[in-house]
């Protein structure tokens, strides 16, 4: 993956354009950056071409300036697409990044083949009542974060993961967020219900782990009822399952991107 920064933007993204095929973008978790895809992206590579990017405040997009905001991914990411002639693409969100895929959805739906969210909930059609019941759990965390990041990322790897593997993978990337960012996930409210829920014209998965928590599996369940889209539980998998079973689920997100490609 090559490295490049999106100028005028606190932005550095990352490109493998060696495919003759469509693009997938890949997005990732809250306090994480791109590398949580590493195994996506050595599966993937030579199939799709491939972007990914580190959201503001994380990995190396840190060098924000006044006025950067996280309400403005959705432009900077439409920014990378004019910039490298990409009409159109494949978007996987996994947790926070599901929210980043869903907000450029709304805003260029002619530029999204397909969206596929992990450990994420509807954007559109958010009930804030299911959120209140771990507020206080995620006040707790970040808390705790602001007076030692080691231990926040000790707790948080609990949360994010399941497999032991995964848990120490996700510990090693959370450790290196820094305590500043936060002030910018406060900016997530305003992409929620923003926008009136509507008919797709392109497909949707939405799916987790079998060991995220129950209110996830419960919004999961209720999602793909209300749209009649894909969904998969992934067995042996927490929060972030493509760090979980990598393997389950580079097969099943392939066998989605190509049921999408025989539209």
């Amino acid at each position: 993956m090559k490295s490049l920064i999106l100028e005028n933007s606190p932005i550095t993204y990352y490109i493998d354009d060696t495919a003759n095929n469509d693009w997938i973008v890949f997005i990732h978790a809250a306090f994480v950056d791109h590398r949580m895809f590493e195994k996506q992206f050595a599966y993937f590579s030579g199939k799709y071409n491939l972007l990914a990017v580190d959201l503001l405040g994380h990995g190396n997009s840190i060098n924000a300036k006044k006025g950067d905001n996280i309400s403005k991914m959705s432009n900077w990411i439409n920014q990378i697409f004019e910039k490298h002639n990409i009409a159109i693409a494949h978007f996987v969100g996994v947790s926070l990044g599901s929210v980043f895929a869903q907000d450029f959805a709304n805003k260029y739906e002619n530029k999204v083949l397909s969206l596929a969210c992990f450990g994420g909930y509807d954007i559109n059609n958010f009930d804030v009542k299911k959120q209140s019941a771990n507020s206080k759990e995620q006040i707790k965390m970040m808390f705790k974060a602001m007076f030692s990041i080691k231990g926040f990322a000790e707790d948080n790897k609990k949360i994010s993961a399941y497999t032991s593997e995964a848990q120490e993978e996700f510990y090693n990337l959370n450790l290196q967020f820094k305590k500043k960012s936060f002030k910018y996930l406060a900016g997530l409210q305003k992409l929620v219900n923003k926008y009136p829920s509507k008919q797709r014209r392109y497909k949707l998965l939405v799916g987790c782990g079998e060991h995220d928590i129950p209110m996830e599996i419960e919004i999961v369940n209720e999602w793909a009822a209300n749209e009649n889209c894909d969904k998969v539980i992934l067995q042996g998998a927490g929060h972030c399952a493509n760090m979980d079973t990598p393997n389950e689920f580079n097969i099943c997100l392939e066998e989605f991107l190509q049921k999408c490609n025989k539209k």
